[in-house]
């Protein structure tokens, strides 16, 4: 076994995923606040938020909820801008429905046919509480709609991908792996091959073109000094940062693979350090790609099958498990 293991206390412990809130098993970690970025993808490419005109808020106030929830919802990747709306635009029509002495602010995904397609309800609000529009009020409300209304549109997502037999809900991902770069020794030769036979033994297909891929593979290896070690032998820092991109070039995720290793022991043959690195990588990118592509999120039912709060808090938590 190649001196990359023997110096650190657990094989590639350092493997980090960027790509979303995924629960991950052992030696994976949860990339928390920063994982919220594939929280949803929406099937707009747009979504208006218009200043509501059933707020019970002042004008001032009620154009200060509209960008609060929108830089809230920006927050989860969702499109979302306070504007009026756009032909052909997504939108989100907002409400407060006062019951008791208490204001429940209600969410509303509109079809660009100006159609309700989810319905969403916040929190409820001592009444006093909300007319006052303390601006820290009004923005925990805004904190408290984004992942209600993010979970609806993965949803809606979810159920265009269930219609189109062409979606990736109903065929293998096709991948383009663009190599690896900047290892030393023959590490961008051997992770490579690694990587392809280990990914090949996945549900994706691994083609050598461009040629209509859905997602992109690239890999860089970054060598820096290192500590100088526990019993004095100088060491390196290691760093794989294997990086997935979308057919348009967005990123969908990375995973980051960091040691701090004898220093040029990897100058040479990397042997089954390659091997187990790329395997490792390998079900790291799986992941990445279910989760950006929405392939296990429920789809949102119908309008009409169920109330609007109830169908998308069941595609939130389906979405979670």
């Amino acid at each position: 076994m190649s001196g990359f293991f023997r110096h650190t206390a657990l094989p590639l412990s350092g493997l980090i995923l960027l790509s979303g809130c995924i629960d991950m098993p052992h030696p994976f970690s949860d990339p928390g606040k920063e994982g919220a970025r594939l929280a949803a993808n929406a099937p707009p490419s747009r979504l208006d938020i218009p200043v509501p005109t059933d707020s019970r808020l002042s004008p001032d106030a009620a154009r200060l909820w509209s960008k609060d929830v929108a830089a809230e919802l920006l927050q989860q990747t969702i499109p979302a801008m306070a504007q009026p709306v756009r032909p052909g635009d997504w939108w989100l029509k907002m409400r407060a429905d006062q019951r008791g002495d208490q204001i429940v602010p209600v969410y509303m995904v509109m079809t660009p046919k100006n159609e309700v397609r989810a319905t969403q309800e916040g929190e409820p609000l001592q009444a006093a509480l909300w007319t006052a529009a303390d601006p820290a009020t009004l923005s925990l409300a805004a904190q408290d709609a984004a992942p209600k209304v993010a979970s609806v549109l993965t949803g809606i997502q979810a159920d265009d991908m269930e219609k189109d037999p062409h979606s990736l809900k109903h065929r293998a991902a096709r991948v383009y792996f663009k190599g690896v770069t900047g290892a030393p020794g023959d590490g961008n030769i051997s992770l490579s091959r690694a990587f392809a036979a280990s990914f090949r033994n996945t549900a994706y297909t691994l083609q050598n073109t461009t040629e209509n891929v859905d997602f992109t593979v690239a890999t860089t290896v970054r060598l820096s000094p290192g500590p100088a070690g526990t019993t004095g032998h100088p060491q390196q820092h290691i760093e794989i940062v294997w990086r997935v991109t979308d057919k348009s070039g967005k990123e969908a995720g990375a995973a980051t693979q960091l040691h701090d290793i004898e220093a040029h022991s990897l100058d040479g043959y990397w042997g089954d350090v390659a091997v187990v690195a790329a395997q490792e990588a390998a079900g790291a990118i799986r992941q990445i790609i279910d989760r950006y592509s929405g392939r296990d999120n429920a789809p949102l039912p119908p309008p009409g099958a169920g109330t609007g709060a109830k169908a998308g808090k069941a595609a939130g938590e389906k979405q979670k498990s």
